[in-house]
């Protein structure tokens, strides 16, 4: 009998998972409607487009899904289960996924080495964004013009639109969106087990109330970091009004930043230090009790893990962020935002003006709630 390379399971460079051959074998499974998906970056928002493969799987229940994305998020998704093939971005990837063919092709991403790619690999239907002879990204159909003119008209985006992202990016790709569509987030087994550890090498027991805060928001908007005064001043709160445990949490640029707030606070707060993977990171986040975080990935990783999050909003979109009941947005009301810029001439007045007294009476009420 003749290879099925059709096969969900069959890899052609050696045995399946099942170590038998084709002939006879009870476990064939075709593989179904071939989806590629293309969402390179960023960590945050590759883990925000997760939701997605539950509308996929939906519309398409035998699919077999491939993903392309950055090697560093590619962290987050090796254990998702609805992704048959987890790529990371290379030119083995690109020369691979330029000799096959799909069902349809799904690019959510907006830059040259994505756009270009859809563009060029073969599939039957495409949706999303692909390169245009003009030398510019655009719409690969229609249904992703909302999406494509956010990129680039201020009053829509800014102004009037009241979708978030995932209803964006399902309309974009012709799918049904259902507010029951959450993140795909997939720790690897024991990694919780092992943040545990960590914390309890810190002092932190399992019977804590543990704020996490999250201080910084990466290179590309350092217009999103809430003031480090603004922290110091909320972990004195959240120890003296609410006997929590103030975690600082953080990623290599956040070493010196999270080290000045630890001694502002007199010891009050815990560093839980800056050089962890990925994915122990966000096995952190979900130790939390509550999160505070900028619009940046510890939000998603929160998010992702089903933990209440407060979230501090200045120069981004609120209306786009889905907390799926489980958070608060504090919006900053400075004329100015939202504006998308990464750096500020105005001495960044929209996070500025959100006091530590407000986030810490969200931080309560998110407490209570989740104590019922």
């Amino acid at each position: 009998m003749a290879a099925r390379t059709d096969c969900r399971y069959f890899m052609g460079e050696k045995p399946c998972v099942f170590k038998r051959t084709c002939d006879g074998c009870p476990h064939y499974e075709p593989r179904g409607v071939r989806v590629l998906v293309i969402k390179l970056a960023a960590v945050g928002d590759v883990l925000r487009t997760t939701p997605l493969l539950r509308g996929l799987k939906a519309k398409y229940p035998s699919s077999f899904i491939t993903w392309l994305t950055d090697a560093k998020a590619a962290e987050l998704l090796r254990c998702c289960d609805p992704i048959d093939v987890l790529l990371p971005y290379s030119l083995e990837s690109v020369v691979r996924l330029l000799a096959e063919r799909f069902d349809l092709l799904i690019c959510l991403d907006k830059e040259p080495r994505a756009a270009a790619l859809a563009s060029r690999i073969q599939a039957q239907e495409k949706f999303g964004f692909g390169w245009s002879l003009d030398g510019v990204v655009a719409p690969l159909e229609e249904l992703a013009n909302y999406a494509y003119r956010l990129g680039y008209d201020d009053d829509l985006k800014f102004h009037k639109n009241q979708k978030s992202y995932q209803e964006i990016v399902f309309e974009a790709c012709g799918l049904d969106y259902e507010p029951s569509y959450e993140y795909v987030l997939t720790l690897p087994e024991g990694a919780r087990a092992n943040a545990r550890r960590t914390l309890e090498k810190l002092g932190v027991s399992r019977d804590d109330v543990v704020v996490g805060l999250n201080t910084g928001a990466g290179e590309l908007f350092a217009t999103k970091v809430w003031p480090e005064r603004h922290f110091v001043e909320l972990a004195k709160m959240l120890r003296e009004r609410q006997g929590a445990v103030p975690l600082l949490l953080g990623g290599p640029l956040e070493v010196k930043r999270n080290k000045r707030i630890a001694e502002a606070c007199g010891g009050v707060a815990i560093d839980s230090g800056c050089g962890h993977s990925l994915t122990d990171f966000a096995a952190l986040v979900a130790c939390c009790s509550v999160v505070v975080s900028a619009d940046t990935l510890a939000m998603h990783l929160a998010i992702g893990a089903k933990r209440p999050v407060v979230v501090v909003m200045g120069p981004t979109c609120p209306e786009e962020i889905e907390l799926y009941g489980r958070g608060t947005k504090i919006v900053s009301g400075a004329p100015c935002a939202p504006c998308y810029r990464q750096t500020c001439d105005k001495g960044h007045i929209c996070m500025e003006d959100i006091l530590a007294e407000e986030v810490l009476g969200a931080v309560a009420e998110l407490l209570r709630v989740n104590a019922r």
